[in-house]
């Protein structure tokens, strides 16, 4: 079993990573400290698929005490929330309540708000059941619903107690939410561990078909990576900000099409090759960085496309962003694979033109693929 610490001003907290963890997770849970009662946030496929191994080890289990929602983006708002709380409350939590995430990172944000403002706070478990939430979004404590205005724009850093994560339950996993999980794992490469990335470069195809020990290699480096980084810059004071990378123009790719056409990590994907072609035109990274992040995204597969998406609505969307300042927007774009700068305010000439060049990469990038083929 792998544990990583991760420190919190709430206290710290360990991230469990093993194979078939999800069948001990009611034993962890218990050892974690008292508690009256545990009640598990879940949505029904999740549910259907391992809501059982998880129940079988709590004592007393009872179905009252299950609260399951749709957990598409679209239904990640404040409605929800009111939902949510008030089946707990028919249920009959209570300040010693434990709450329970299992699924993936809708599920873990929405569980973790509720968890954050239910009788002002009550203890959470994060138990991951996707790659974005094994190896991003279950650490660091931000939990958190979107608004028609933008993603994510209420919210509270709210750590868990404990994370179990199995990688086994990938396996369930549709392949495109899969792979939309390898954006964010790109990220970490490009954002902090050269050979990281490099790793991938040369495994992808062993990461899609999911190979085990490609997995075993790729998710504790990722976890690894966020809970130093959380650990040293909780609230997003600073270095936390290079998380952002790919985030600022995806979150905005993900409201213009009111979160029904891109998964999270096929708009990252195309936030990503975005800020890779500022930082080329600011003379920030070299062009054979550029490529190479370019190469690996497009080999992840094809995203949706742009299409419909007007350059003209995108400012109002990006200055709304929650990582914006008096309307400025700031970007992270890397300096070097491995490395990237962050709080970079750029002209939107600048960033309309990168936005137009995306069709004509990706297509360059698809037709070099087949060529190679």
């Amino acid at each position: 079993m792998t544990t990583i610490r991760i420190r919190s001003s709430r206290g710290n907290y360990d991230a469990l990573l093993a194979p078939r963890l999800l069948a001990h997770a009611g034993a962890l849970v218990r050892r974690a400290g008292e508690f009256s009662d545990v009640y598990v946030i879940s949505s029904p496929r999740v549910w259907r698929y391992w809501g059982s191994t998880l129940t079988q080890g709590i004592p007393g289990w009872s179905d009252k005490r299950k609260v399951l929602f749709d957990d598409s983006e679209s239904k990640k708002s404040l409605a929800t929330v009111e939902v949510i709380a008030r089946q707990l409350v028919r249920a009959g939590a209570d300040r010693r309540a434990v709450i329970v995430a299992l699924g993936g990172g809708v599920v873990g944000d929405v569980a973790g708000f509720v968890a954050a403002t239910y009788v002002r706070g009550v203890r959470l478990v994060h138990i991951p059941t996707t790659f974005v939430a094994q190896v991003d979004s279950c650490i660091g404590g931000k939990t958190g619903v979107d608004l028609p205005e933008g993603k994510n724009l209420i919210g509270a850093f709210y750590p868990p107690s404990q994370i179990l994560a199995d990688p086994e339950t990938l396996a369930t996993l549709p392949q495109r939410e899969y792979r939309s999980g390898l954006y964010e794992v790109i990220k970490y490469g490009v954002i902090a561990d050269a050979a990281l990335f490099v790793y991938l470069c040369r495994n992808m195809p062993a990461l899609l078909r999911r190979d085990p020990k490609a997995l075993a290699y790729v998710i504790p480096r990722c976890m690894r990576i966020k809970a130093d980084v959380v650990s040293r810059d909780e609230r997003e004071s600073g270095l936390r900000q290079i998380l952002n990378f790919g985030h600022t123009l995806g979150h905005a790719l993900e409201s213009a099409t009111y979160y029904r056409r891109f998964l999270h990590g096929e708009a990252i994907g195309w936030g990503m090759i975005a800020a890779t072609l500022l930082a080329v035109a600011k003379n920030r990274l070299a062009e054979r960085d550029a490529a190479a992040i370019i190469r690996l995204v497009s080999a992840v597969g094809q995203r949706p496309s742009l299409s419909g998406i007007r350059a003209a609505r995108l400012p109002k969307i990006l200055a709304s962003d929650k990582k914006s300042r008096h309307g400025s927007v700031r970007w992270v774009l890397p300096k070097r694979i491995g490395r990237v700068e962050w709080g970079i305010e750029l002209p939107w000439k600048l960033v309309a033109a990168a936005f137009a060049e995306l069709p004509k990469v990706a297509a360059s990038r698809t037709q070099a693929t087949k060529q190679s083929a």
